[in-house]
This record gives structure tokens, sequence and C-alpha cells, in this order.
């Protein structure tokens, strides 16, 4: 199947570039038409495995998610690996190595070994030196719907990088329509852009937007449409242990006590994992078709609904849900927001980030009458964990660090934007 839908690409690009400039060059008016794709870079899967260890710090340029570990934090270059920063003293952060990791886009800990999504598979890493991390295990297909703009992840060779190119057709006057290339990754004209596709503890702290969940001795993940659970007794060799399919797109899971909450576009759902090894869906939440991602305490969950995504929804709201009841939450009130994603609770403090309208900061001490505190400005806010009084943001130029130990003088304290290793 992969095969063959390869090679319909292949051919379907290669004909309309035929037709294309038979018809261009017969036009008796035409005009040039420049446009920049982009073409991937392949390694064999043992080359790419054999890469997977510490090396040395590289610039922080599209950062995704978050977990931290003791004193570092674990940042998530989408795409293409983590970056270990030494936070020993926040005011300070040193990021000191980074994990080259194709495909990487979710993170784990317990104790020194780190998961992470390759691809379709799972790596185990460990982290026991951050400096000298190494891969230790490999467990094959656990994602198997990941794909890379028609390119589905190879079992030989995998896409470790891409690079650019430029080429330049005469067009009809009339018609001058772009040619896609073979790899299907058009760009605009003259424009390149960027190929886009998220504490001394035993377990990582994770954010709201994680697809990953660690629970005792297992690991949940998410994949598009199932609940996987892996057992990490022996935390070097996780193995599966079982699989519930789902019906909806499954987007972030958020573990508390003995529940899983799941975010899909659908709505919430919640998981009994008193049974560990073999969730059972308990309870459910629907609403319009969003994304979003969830957190909970004892009495509610929250959950952010934001637009212009996959998940093709118009709602930018904050969700707050009566969790008594945990068979049958109830809305109790929705909030609304500019384009929110997400979002971390400390106490009464609830944090959301909410895109180009940055961090808000908000009471949440009465659920049914949730009041701002603070907006502080931060372009593109996407994820934030807030723990022991820091809150740490994910934003579109970078990493912040804000000392929330006096509410009504929350400040930044540091800082790592793009561009800077």
């Amino acid at each position: 199947m992969k095969k063959r839908l390869l090679q319909l690409l292949g051919a379907l690009s290669l004909t309309a570039m035929m037709l294309l400039q038979q018809g261009c060059i017969k036009d008796k008016c035409v005009k040039n038409y420049t446009y920049t794709y982009y073409v991937p870079l392949y390694k064999t899967s043992a080359e790419v495995r054999a890469n997977i260890k510490s090396s040395a710090p590289k610039a922080i340029v599209n950062p995704g998610k978050i977990t931290i570990k003791d004193n570092f934090i674990y940042l998530n270059e989408i795409n293409k690996g983590i970056h270990i920063i030494d936070n020993t003293n926040p005011a300070a952060p040193v990021n000191i190595g980074f994990i080259a990791i194709p495909g990487n886009v979710d993170i784990a800990i317990k104790n020194n070994m780190l998961y992470a999504d390759l691809y379709t598979d799972l790596v185990t890493i460990d982290i026991t030196d951050p400096e000298n991390a190494m891969a230790v295990n490999f467990v094959s297909g656990v994602f198997p719907e990941r794909f890379y703009y028609g390119y589905v992840a190879d079992s030989t060779k995998m896409i470790y990088d891409w690079t650019t190119k430029t080429e330049t057709v005469q067009c009809s006057c009339e018609n001058p329509n772009p040619v896609y290339n073979d790899v299907g990754v058009l760009l605009s004209s003259n424009d390149a852009g960027s190929l886009n596709a998220a504490v001394a503890t035993p377990v990582g702290i994770s954010g709201s937007l994680s697809r990953f969940a660690l629970v005792n001795n297992y690991l949940y993940a998410v994949s598009a449409a199932a609940v996987k659970t892996l057992n990490i007794s022996n935390p070097s060799t996780p193995v599966i242990t079982s699989q519930v399919n789902t019906n909806w797109m499954v987007e972030t899971i958020y573990p508390f006590k003995d529940k899983l909450f799941v975010g899909g576009n659908a709505g919430m759902f919640v998981f009994n994992i008193q049974n560990p090894a073999n969730p059972s869906l308990l309870g459910s939440f629907s609403h319009a078709r969003v994304c979003d991602p969830v957190i909970a305490d004892d009495n509610y969950a929250y959950v952010t609904l934001h637009s212009g995504t996959a998940c093709q929804g118009f709602t930018n709201q904050l969700d707050v849900l009566d969790i008594s009841s945990i068979q049958s939450p109830q809305l109790l009130r929705s909030y609304p927001f500019t384009s929110p994603r997400g979002l971390s609770k400390d106490g009464n403090l609830l944090f959301i980030c909410d895109g180009d309208d940055g961090l808000k900061v908000l009471d949440a001490a009465n659920p049914n009458g949730i009041t701002l505190q603070k907006q502080i400005p931060i372009i593109g806010a996407n994820e934030v964990i807030a723990f022991n009084q820091i809150a740490l943001v994910v934003a579109k130029d970078g990493l912040y660090q804000y000392d929330y130990s006096d509410r009504n003088a929350i400040k930044l304290i540091s800082a790592i934007k793009t561009g800077n290793p």
C-alpha cells in the first residue's frame, strides 16, 4: 500500500510536469514562474538509530513540547529531536546538548529513561548522564499512522532532514499554474517558508499537549485513533500490553490518580486504569469538532478548544467540566479566548497559553467564576508547565520562565530565544 501510494504520487506529479511544460512551450505568450519546494534527505534506519545520542547543543528553531525532570528541561525541536537544558539556575538556563531524533514530537521520562517517538517507532534513551545520553531500545510500529507530507515512514530508511530546491518554468500568460514537485511539498513563489508539521520526582512533568502519560510501571501513548499501553516494569524495554481503538481522533492524554483524561476532536474521554495494563472507557463529554488539550483535578476538568487546525473547528474557549460524576461529566461554564492551547494549574492559579494573546494567568478558585489575574504578552504562546512557583512557557520565539511565587508580581526570570544555542 505504501509503495503504491508513492508510485501514484510520483506518476501524478510527473504527468503534471509534462503537460505543463508541453503546453507552456507551445504558447505564444509565456512568462517565467519560479517555485520552491522541499526535497527529503534520507539515511538508513540503522544510521539514524546509531546517531540517537547526546551531541553538541543546537540553536532552538521550532520549539515544541516540553518535559522537566530534576534540574533539566527537555524541549522538543519539532520533528528534529530534543534540546537538553540545564535549569539548575532558572535565572540562567544553559543549553547543554541535543539528541537528534527525526520525526520526534513527544517526550516522557521516568527515573533515568526517556521515551520518545521516532516516526513510527518508540525509542528508549538512557539519560543517567544527560550530556552522554544514548538510545538503548526501540519498539517498532507503535505509531503506524505517522507519515511526512505523503511519505510514509519506511522500515529501512528515514527522512532525517529536508533541503530546498528552486526551479523556474515557462507558463502561459493566461494560465500560470504552479507545478507540484514529486514530493508534494510546494512552497509559494519566491518564499522558502518553513517546514513544520510542546523537580526531584521519579516521573518527569509534561505539559497538557503531551501524547504520552506515565503512571507507575506503565506508559500510555495515544496514536491517531487508539490508546496504547506499554509495560515499563523493565524501564529499558517497554512492551505493548493492550490497545484500545477509538472511532475519533485522539490528540492528548493527561494522567490524574487512577484516571486518564484523553482529549480528542470529538470531546474529552475518561479511561479507568485501576487495571493499569488494560484501560477501559469510563465516561466522556462531547463537544464541537476542535483540537483540545485537557487537564484535571479532583472535581473539575479544564479543556481548551481552538480553531485554525486540522480539527476544522471554529471555537476558541475554555470549557470547565464538573467531573464529580466521572461517568457523565457536565459542562459547568465556558469562557471565551482568542486561540487557547496548552494549560497548567497550580493551586488556584490556572495558566493558559492563548496564542498571540500571550500567557493568561487566571484565578480559578471559583471554577464557575474564573477571572483574569494577569496577561503576559508573548507571541505564539503554545505550552506551559506551572510547577514549584515557576511557569515554563514554550512560545513561537523561544522558552520563557516566570516566577509566580508572588501572584501579584509575576515576573520574567529568563528566556532562551530561538536562534540561540
